[in-house]
């Protein structure tokens, strides 16, 4: 048996996502960061990362309807190796119906998800997916953003919606939703990590996530060209927040990101060796330098596994092999 079928159980129909969420809402910022996508796969062998095509913030007001068109038309283009999710308007604005008709009802087997901003409640996931299902995207999966304070509060409940695969903390909006009480600096690479509010909703949304099986995705850094920052706030929001994901808004952002969240290579080599172990013993205890492991241990060492191959890193022949042809 595969180790996913054996480690996680129920957990293997956990969506296992790639750590980067690229966005771009631009045209021409769009067609780079697809082009990107394809060398990237080309060079690592595997989709490393996301790109989201944004009809939301990151676009321009006006246009809606021929914005989307042009998102349908880029995102056709891309291969099946691709990932593509689109970023469509929030579920109280007046192009929102429009988008998910126009957007899911052309792409609902190509998009890997459909992203829906400012999610406050469990009413507005059902509205989500009320629309997707008027477009005949039932299976398409839902990432949703959690942006204000209310969206923190009901944030274990919208995790529990079993069509949401993923929540994103968004955090410019959710700092200018407190109506000047937390300082721009809560929005900046240090404050982000420092302020109390922010610090508290960024943890509620990665327990929330883990609570339900869901993949938490952290928000932006605004300092694009200063890598030094970018590869810091990876750093803590994979090692210290629980987060698996995390947005990318340059393409300057991407390689730290990996970097950022892949496992190092210590840990992938006494993860391989740790699991080539058990699975010789079919998967009872076993001792390895000097300590004993079992199925609880296996889990934790199986996923790091699977986060090297999710960052592009080369993996051990003996490990390799689980990655060649994935359970259906």
């Amino acid at each position: 048996m595969h180790p996913r079928e054996v480690l996680l159980g129920a957990q293997a129909a956990t969506a296992v996502l790639p750590v980067c969420d690229h966005y771009s809402g631009v045209e021409a910022r769009m067609r780079k960061s697809l082009q990107l996508q394809a060398e990237m796969i080309e060079e690592f062998g595997a989709c490393v990362f996301d790109v989201t095509l944004d009809c939301e913030d990151g676009a321009p007001v006006g246009g809606e309807a021929e914005h989307a068109a042009m998102v349908v038309a880029l995102a056709t283009l891309a291969s099946n190796q691709a990932r593509v999710a689109v970023r469509v308007h929030a579920v109280d604005h007046p192009a929102f119906d429009s988008d998910v008709a126009v957007i899911a009802g052309s792409l609902a087997r190509t998009l890997s998800h459909i992203m829906v901003p400012k999610v406050e409640s469990i009413d507005d996931v059902n509205r989500a997916v009320q629309a997707l299902h008027a477009a005949s995207a039932d299976q398409l999966p839902l990432h949703v953003l959690i942006e204000s304070p209310l969206a923190v509060h009901n944030a274990f409940q919208i995790a529990a919606h079993p069509r949401v695969q993923s929540l994103s903390f968004g955090l410019m909006d959710f700092v200018s939703a407190h109506g000047g009480a937390i300082p721009a600096d809560g929005m900046s690479s240090r404050g982000q990590f420092t302020h109390p509010l922010v610090l508290r909703a960024k943890l509620e949304i990665a327990s929330a996530c883990h609570a339900y099986g869901k993949v938490p995705s952290h928000c932006v850094v605004t300092e694009f060209s200063d890598t030094a920052a970018m590869k810091a706030a990876a750093g803590k929001a994979a090692r210290e927040l629980g987060y698996t994901r995390m947005w990318s808004i340059h393409p300057h952002q991407i390689r730290p990101i990996l970097e950022a969240f892949a496992p190092t290579e210590g840990d992938i080599a006494d993860a391989t060796k740790i699991i080539a172990a058990a699975a010789r013993e079919n998967w009872a205890p076993i001792s390895f330098q000097g300590k004993l492991h079992d199925r609880a241990s296996y889990r934790y060492f199986w996923q790091v596994l699977e986060r090297a191959h999710q960052t592009g890193r080369t993996l051990p022949a003996e490990a390799q092999i689980y990655f060649q042809a994935q359970p259906a």
